[in-house]
């Protein structure tokens, strides 16, 4: 074993001995294996690399546009007139101006269309290549459909029965599409030249962000239905703006980049500005669908002219169809505006950990002590020193806050959680106003009653909200049974009402029957704006406010219970003046027959020959002598009696209006138009008037 041993080590020395070469043929042959291993490692490697995709904010929001509201044709329209209505009242009331709206909704036909973009109309060659072609079989199935409903039709028609209408025929396929302009033009603060493109081009960047009250849901504005219509049109959007006091309207026509995000400007120019005009007017060519979203676009109209009675709308509808087309003005009914809404800092309850990371890398204070008091509300000296103390000896009130360590700052998270600290006052926020909702609502709706109530500042989750209700009874173009009204940050909100707290409140938590209110047969209109720094919206749409926070959900009930009450007292006092004048007409209908009666009596009475002894006093016998000598007649006892029901029925009505405390029924409220020119003037409001003292 050994010498075998020794001969294959031998044979092997002598191998290698032999072939000096080939050893390091083999070794380079394993090196460039390995080599090639590596290789495919690394082209593997690359290749999943290559496999990881960014997406852009706009090429977001464009595969997913059902996100902001655009659903389809019919929707993306409403939408796109409710973005461009908003962000001109915004622009109006962030400089005090008494907004001033003008949205204009063209239709555009194909033909029309395909001219604007240099296409030539062109007629079908291959019928049945089209998704509404109909074949000759289903043609003469629908003919014979036709025929056997005009046949059961004219049977009815001679048995006197009921006649039903023809349905509508309907094609198969989806219909050619309908092309709009839409235009916005406002009276409000206008856009900074050069910041045009970057506002209107570049999705999520915008001058409303921030915590404070705001109309925006997700900070995209007109910049999605710019999306929509280079995803719809290919067509850019025309602004036309200016500021006050610039004597040039700026000027740009732009599309977007989807993929990249950022602006595609075709034309960007300073124009003269004859008319001193200042504001900015948008213009946007889309696909839509007007006639399923018809109602729908005319009842947010109606309804943010419920909610901004001190703004005058101009909406007009322009079809090549004259019946189509409508003109309609909401007429400004007040000049009395909100207030225009604060920016607040955030309440050390309603932050989480990312947010402290990022005020910590935004702060310009220097120290954990300033930081506290300065970045977030309702922490004062004091009560910083206490919680840097409750913190750990690991803080300190000098300690610099860039020096943070991760566990530090969770730590404050945690103490921020559960710790107490007094809730955030409602002075950032901006509410319509009890005058105002009430205006509003006597406005569209001219209903025969209105109660109004606005709750007190209240909280959840540390962000604080204001609950503005309105109840009204009665009314032109209401219908019978409750009839919700819902604003959210003074917008309306008229898709999936069902899920809504306000819908919810109305419906189920509210006795109507107990405030002498008929939940079915009364027109009821209940009227809930809700304003708070954070709208807990639920749903991808944020269409609607979920019914899971008790807070809101009771505050929204409280308002409903304060108007239901109001609306109570008024409904008794009418039912009492009701019935008295039910007990007056009643009492008037017998006087005659009293009166015959009452004369009667007396002439027979006068008729008889004297008594022996006197029966009678001495007034008694003067009436008898006044009947003989028909000095009092049968209209004498009738104006008495009349004179009588009168008397008793004001000594009633006053002893009521003692009792109440109100001497006289509620009087129509007026608008007076408001001085001209300029003048400083300090308001001073109630429920229902507003005050106005010009020193």
């Amino acid at each position: 074993m050994d010498s075998s041993g020794d001969e294959v080590a031998a044979g092997a020395g002598a191998g290698a001995a032999g072939t000096k070469k080939k050893p390091p043929v083999a070794a380079k042959g394993k090196a460039a294996g390995k080599g090639k291993a590596a290789g495919s490692k690394a082209s593997a490697s690359a290749k999943e690399s290559s496999l990881l995709k960014q997406k852009s904010p706009a090429e977001f929001f464009a595969e997913n546009k059902n996100i902001a509201g655009f659903d389809n044709p019919g929707k993306s329209l409403y939408t796109t007139m409710r973005e461009l209505v908003e962000n001109a009242l915004d622009s109006a009331e962030s400089i005090s101006e008494l907004p001033d709206i003008e949205i204009t909704i063209e239709e555009i036909t194909k033909s029309k269309f395909n001219t604007m973009i240099g296409l030539v109309d062109r007629e079908r060659v291959d019928e049945a290549l089209y998704d509404d072609f109909e074949s000759e079989k289903a043609r003469e199935k629908r003919l014979a459909k036709e025929a056997r409903f005009q046949e059961t039709q004219a049977k009815n028609a001679a048995l006197g029965k009921k006649v039903k209408e023809a349905p509508a025929v309907r094609g198969k396929g989806r219909g050619e599409a309908a092309f709009f302009k839409v235009t916005c033009k406002d009276n409000g603060r206008g856009m900074p030249h050069d910041d045009i493109p970057n506002m209107l081009g570049r999705v999520l960047s915008g001058t409303k962000y921030g915590l404070r009250q705001t109309r925006g849901k997700f900070g995209l504005g007109a910049k999605m239905a710019l999306i929509w219509s280079k995803m719809s049109t290919g067509l850019p959007i025309e602004i036309r703006s200016s500021m006050k006091g610039q004597t040039y309207v700026s000027f740009c026509r732009l599309d977007i980049d989807i993929h990249k995000n950022v602006p595609h400007v075709h034309l960007h120019e300073k124009r003269e500005n004859k008319t001193h005009w200042h504001g900015a007017e948008i213009q946007v060519i889309i696909e839509g669908n007007w006639t399923t979203h018809r109602s729908k676009i005319l009842h947010y109209m109606r309804q943010m002219a419920v909610i901004t009675p001190y703004a005058q709308f101009l909406f007009r509808f322009l079809s090549d169809a004259a019946d189509k087309s409508l003109t309609i003005k909401f007429a400004r009914r007040t000049d009395v505006m909100p207030p225009v809404p604060l920016q607040t800092k955030h309440h050390p309850s309603a932050v989480d950990l990312l947010l402290i990371k990022r005020l910590i890398a935004e702060t310009t204070k220097q120290n954990l002590l300033q930081f506290l008091q300065h970045e977030f509300v309702n922490i004062s000296k004091s009560h910083a020193e206490r919680l840097i103390g409750e913190m750990g000896p690991d803080f300190s009130p000098k300690m610099t806050v860039k020096s943070l360590t991760s566990q530090q700052l969770v730590r404050i998270h945690q103490l921020f959680r559960q710790a107490k600290f007094d809730d955030p006052s409602g002075n950032c926020l901006s509410p319509a106003g009890e005058y105002n909702l009430r205006l509003g609502i006597i406005k569209e709706l001219h209903p025969d009653m209105v109660a109004t109530h606005a709750s007190s500042p209240q909280v959840f989750e540390g962000h604080p909200f204001i609950v503005e209700a309105g109840i009204s009874i009665g009314g032109k173009d209401v219908k019978q049974g409750i009839n919700v009204f819902r604003f959210a940050n003074r917008i309306p909100l008229l898709f999936e009402q069902g899920a809504d707290v306000i819908t919810r409140t109305a419906a189920k938590r509210i006795n109507w029957n107990s405030y002498k209110i008929n939940q079915h047969q009364d027109k009821i209109g209940v009227f809930v704006s809700i304003v708070s720094t954070k709208i807990p919206f639920k749903g991808t749409g944020k269409e609607y406010i979920g019914d899971d926070i008790t807070e809101i959900s009771s505050a929204v009930k409280s308002a409903l219970k304060q108007c239901c009450l109001q609306l109570k007292s008024k409904i008794v006092k009418k039912l009492q003046a009701r019935e008295r004048q039910d007990r007056k007409r009643n009492l008037n209908r017998y006087i005659p027959d009293v009166a015959r009666a009452i004369m009667e009596t007396l002439v027979e009475v006068a008729d008889e020959s004297p008594p022996k002894r006197p029966r009678y006093d001495k007034e008694d016998e003067e009436l008898l002598e006044k009947i003989n000598s028909q000095e009092v007649t049968e209209m004498t006892f009738k104006d008495c009696l009349t004179q009588h029901v009168e008397q008793v029925d004001y000594e009633m009505a006053l002893d009521y209006a003692m009792q109440s405390g109100v001497s006289e029924e509620p009087r129509e409220a007026i608008y007076l138009s408001s001085l001209e020119g300029s003048y400083k003037f300090v308001d001073f409001q109630s429920p229902v008037f507003v005050f106005r003292f010009i020193p």
